[in-house]
């Protein structure tokens, strides 16, 4: 395994050598600096913890801006542990850069899918409405309808369907391809679409 932080630009599309075109979401893949290194023997497992962008030092704790300073590192927006198969060749303060990958790999992209806020049942759950829309616009046509029993249980049930915040939930996305890597950039390209608004952090995965 190993990995990278990035930030998604947005999407484009591109031509492929038979002149097809082909949808692509362009991500800035790193880079991203080493604050800490994991091992087996130490730790039970490998794993680089990388930092992303650059955060100023009034927004951070003191216990996350001395692992910063312990090692002469930058403040980072987003600090993230990311499991490697091999850790030997990295120490603290290295960067890790796009060219770990190679166009035609199959990736993993992690990211928070956008927010939208409360919503009703309709757009929330799918719900077709419960109203009558004929005479007259009715004010119960996005309604949820019934949500309980009467006498018994006298309650509402845990996990009903109902209004509430939709979105800004984890979401990953396996098996996208590469189509390019621009490393003069720090810039890659995957084929489909890539959870999260533009400029949100997503994680990229290899096996």
């Amino acid at each position: 395994m190993l990995g990278l932080l990035g930030k998604k630009i947005g999407m484009s599309n591109i031509y492929n050598a038979e002149g097809n075109i082909i949808p692509v979401t362009v991500i800035q893949a790193g880079p991203c600096t080493i604050v800490n290194v994991r091992t087996k023997d130490k730790n039970g497992y490998n794993a680089l913890q990388l930092a992303f962008s650059v955060r100023k030092e009034k927004s951070l704790s003191k216990p996350v801006l001395g692992q910063y300073k312990k090692n002469n590192l930058t403040p980072a927006e987003v600090l993230k542990e990311i499991r490697f198969a091999d850790v030997e060749n990295y120490k603290i303060g290295d960067e890790v850069k796009v060219s770990i990958f190679k166009e035609g790999d199959k990736i993993k992209v992690k990211s928070k899918s956008k927010g939208k806020g409360f919503q009703g049942v309709v757009k929330r759950h799918g719900f077709g409405g419960v109203g009558l829309v004929t005479h007259g616009q009715s004010d119960r046509v996005r309604a949820p309808g019934s949500i309980g029993a009467s006498s018994y249980p006298s309650r509402v049930f845990k996990g009903q369907k109902m209004a509430g915040r939709l979105g800004y939930e984890n979401v990953t996305i396996s098996n996208l391809k590469v189509v390019k890597i621009i490393p003069e950039q720090n810039l890659i390209l995957v084929k489909g679409a890539v959870p999260g608004a533009n400029n949100s952090i997503v994680e990229l995965i290899k096996k």
